[in-house]
């Protein structure tokens, strides 16, 4: 026979106080004394008291749970980015529920659909793919809202964001690339439909721009994305011979992870890194400093992004006005860049 589960009753009997008081006092209500609370906390401690947790949700009109939206959760971004928002939803008393949209726009919208059936407190959804249809749908939901890794000026009176600031990162990398004297530089992107792949080829051409360097469309390596996913690695590795071929000396990349695949292209090649050919990444992950030669990045401060995330959230929870938060990136600079001599502005050759 299973021991019957403790109840309020049963700690107010203890108490000598009504239901209500304890009710309140377990709460943290500012109406109950420090002195009071603290008394019934701690005999709700020696009783085993167990919340239930339904009963309180449908009582305060809460679930204290948070629903999450990422694109992959394989990739090392988000795991530091996902950090960033528990550690302030711990503290919260809040838990977090995670779902991968994986850069698709209807999973995307069936997951905020499914979040919103579990009736979650608030949604966090990284790299959205958001547009104009997007935007008609989500104004429908009414959770509190917050988009990481996008700038929302254009929906600014409908959404709330989180975002680092992807054209100056741009510009952060191949200025550092310019610097150490390359002239032909090349960007790898992902082709996902992401602002942030656009942003960050904005940032790319806008840094040349000012440099007075002349264009080279053959320096720009997209993918045309398909049906079938295929990884960030496996698009470093795929289209890093095109770059070569039009005989760049520096390499911008979308992210560390596409700067993984290029540097195991590099290898397989016989091309060295940076006596050949110099990169960039985008993101600061941990694994950028592990790797060999380390990794020259832009740091997107993920975990910062994630808490300043999850503490908008918290604002909006108490009904306090918010502003749209745009980080600024810095450049890490490690051991895959260096200066160009005489013999690396010559054009590397493919095996």
């Amino acid at each position: 026979m299973s021991k019957r589960k403790i109840s309020i009753e049963d700690i107010a009997r203890k108490a000598g106080v009504s239901h209500s008081t304890v009710s309140r006092a377990l709460r943290d209500s500012p109406l109950i004394s420090s002195k009071v609370r603290e008394e019934i906390k701690r005999l709700a401690q020696e009783m085993n008291y167990v919340p239930n947790a339904i009963a309180q949700s449908l009582q305060n009109q809460r679930t204290y749970t948070v629903g999450v939206i990422v694109t992959s959760i394989a990739d090392p971004f988000f795991g530091e980015l996902v950090e960033g928002i528990e550690q302030v939803a711990r503290l919260a008393g809040l838990n977090v529920l995670l779902n991968a949209s994986h850069g698709d726009f209807d999973q995307e919208i069936a997951a905020i659909e499914n979040f919103h059936y579990r009736r979650v407190d608030g949604i966090l959804v990284a790299d959205s793919r958001i547009g104009k249809h997007y935007t008609q749908q989500l104004t429908q939901f009414t959770v509190p809202t917050v988009l990481i890794n996008i700038d929302t000026e254009d929906q600014s009176k409908t959404f709330h964001s989180v975002a680092i600031d992807d054209r100056l990162g741009g510009c952060l990398a191949v200025e550092h690339l310019l610097d150490l004297g390359h002239i032909r530089i090349g960007y790898l992107g992902v082709g996902d439909g992401s602002k942030a792949d656009q942003q960050r080829l904005e940032g790319y051409r806008m840094a040349l721009n000012q440099a007075g360097l002349t264009q080279n469309t053959n320096w720009v390596a997209i993918p045309q994305r398909d049906e079938q996913a295929i990884s960030d690695i496996d698009i470093g590795k795929k289209m890093l011979p095109q770059l070569i071929a039009a005989g760049i000396t520096g390499i911008f990349c979308y992210n560390d992870m596409v700067a993984v695949g290029a540097l195991l292209a590099c290898k397989e090649l016989g091309i060295s890194v940076p006596e050949n050919l110099s990169l960039v990444g985008f993101d600061n992950i941990a694994l950028a400093s592990y790797i060999t030669p380390p990794l020259t990045t832009v740091s997107q401060r993920m975990v910062e992004m994630g808490e300043s995330a999850m503490t908008m959230l918290l604002e909006l929870f108490e009904g306090k006005a918010v502003d749209n938060i745009l980080l600024s990136p810095f450049l890490v600079k490690r051991e895959s860049t260096a200066t160009v001599s005489r013999a690396k502005k010559s054009v590397i050759t493919l095996r």
